[in-house]
């Protein structure tokens, strides 16, 4: 279900959405009062509510999942968009409004000066304390930034924000089966890292999730070790250096 045609714009924002009625609309006229000639789209995943219509009423493209897949999905699904209408830059955001579209425009300047692929938006890298995990979920992140740090070597600092932005080179290499369509976090940091893209963080800040966000993890046992096991996996896998 497509809102309207799709513009011959080059720049599309990505937000998975699920149950996010009341919410979604808000967030789209956030990205649209940030950057007005970018389109909009929203990937519906299996919601019971009124989430795409709201989508499409604030004047998104809304594509709607017959069932509810989940958040890496939902993103798969926004990169094959991105990637078959020819965009040249791919940004995702959160539809729950943790995410300042603002920030968008401090990630497109970084992604040019810093000649970068990917940019995403770390809500700890300036260690300012406006954002307060729980306990459990700090220590899923700090276990996780730790990793990403040590086998890239270089600096993460949030390695589960789905705020970010990137060139559609990165959002055609995401439509492939390396990409993990149920927690794409730490090890997509790493896969890109052997795979020769370069990615950097940027400082944002970021509202409380007022709900259950899609892109939830970090703190349950089972997120550790997928996250884990992925993480190996994409090690196991032949890196840039070695790849003929």
């Amino acid at each position: 279900m497509y809102a309207r045609p799709v513009s011959a714009h080059k720049l599309l924002i990505i937000i998975p959405a699920f149950n996010e009625q009341g919410r979604v609309g808000n967030v789209i006229a956030d990205v649209k009062n940030t950057l007005p000639d970018a389109d909009v789209l929203v990937i519906d995943d299996g919601s019971a509510d009124q989430t795409a219509a709201e989508a499409i009423e604030a004047g998104a493209i809304a594509v709607s999942l017959p069932v509810n897949s989940g958040y890496g999905v939902a993103l798969q699904t926004g990169y094959k968009f991105a990637a078959r209408h020819d965009y040249e830059i791919v940004g995702q955001i959160d539809a729950d409004g943790q995410h300042k579209a603002e920030y968008l425009l401090t990630m497109l300047k970084a992604l040019q000066e810093q000649k970068a692929d990917v940019i995403i938006g770390s809500r700890f890298l300036e260690r300012d304390g406006h954002y307060q995990p729980s306990l459990a979920r700090a220590l899923g992140i700090g276990l996780f930034a730790r990793i990403a740090s040590l086998i890239t070597h270089q600096h993460v600092s949030d390695p589960t924000s789905g705020f970010q932005l990137m060139r559609i080179e990165v959002a055609r290499f995401f439509c492939t089966d390396v990409y993990p369509t149920d927690y794409p976090d730490a090890d997509i940091l790493i896969l890109l890292h052997r795979t020769g893209y370069r990615v950097f963080e940027v400082p944002v800040q970021m509202r409380p999730s007022p709900g259950q966000s899609m892109h939830t993890g970090a703190s349950s046992p089972y997120y550790v070790y997928k996250m884990m096991l992925s993480i190996l996996v994409t090690l196991l896998r032949p890196g840039a250096k070695d790849t003929p």
